[in-house]
């Protein structure tokens, strides 16, 4: 349901969010509705969830854009008790994470891609701290605020983990594969 605003308001753009951890291995359970259902009570417009992992496709005003990670947080923790980071990026910020993928570029199997998606942009000697030989033979880029992940062996057997990735760059991160990843562009209206 999409809520009026004033014509003094700025207009509002798309954004996608990203949670961290719902409705993975059968932990933090969430009906999706329930989800579009937080963003439409904060104010959003235009609220569609894709697969139960997490990802929402809304429209909102700048500054409200800018609140959603800390209100949908909130708003989790207050109805399930549960602690869940969220992530955004405008739908021209996510067509650019789709256009740039060195991995893409270079011809990489698109199945094996996937993006960490980065809460803060980190320091660059918190990047340079990174190990590229952590977890052969998977590799990974870093450009702007995401980390382009080669894993052949697949999410699951890697090392190049949301905890490493926030512990070595004091940030928060949630990882996308790359079918997710053109999805939510092409849902946000950029494919």
């Amino acid at each position: 349901m999409a809520r009026n605003r004033s014509t003094s308001a700025k207009p509002a753009d798309t954004h996608v969010a990203l949670l961290r951890g719902i409705n993975v291995g059968g932990k933090n359970k969430m009906p999706m509705k329930d989800l579009v259902g937080m963003f439409v009570d904060v104010g959003c417009s235009d609220v569609q969830s894709y697969i139960q992992s997490g990802n929402v496709v809304f429209k909102a005003e700048p500054a409200l854009a800018r609140r959603i990670p800390t209100l949908i947080a909130q708003a989790i923790s207050r109805a399930l008790g549960l602690s869940v980071p969220v992530v955004t990026r405008t739908a021209a910020e996510l067509r650019r994470v789709a256009q740039d993928n060195p991995f893409l570029r270079a011809g990489v199997d698109a199945a094996v891609l996937h993006v960490a998606f980065l809460a803060e942009r980190p320091a660059p000697a918190a990047v340079a701290s990174l190990d590229p030989d952590r977890s052969p033979p998977d590799q990974f880029q870093f450009l702007g605020q995401e980390i382009y992940l080669r894993l052949p062996n697949g999410v699951a057997r890697t090392k190049l983990t949301n905890a490493y990735f926030d512990s070595k760059l004091a940030t928060t991160s949630t990882l996308r594969n790359w079918n997710t990843v053109t999805k939510l562009v092409e849902l946000a209206g950029g494919g």
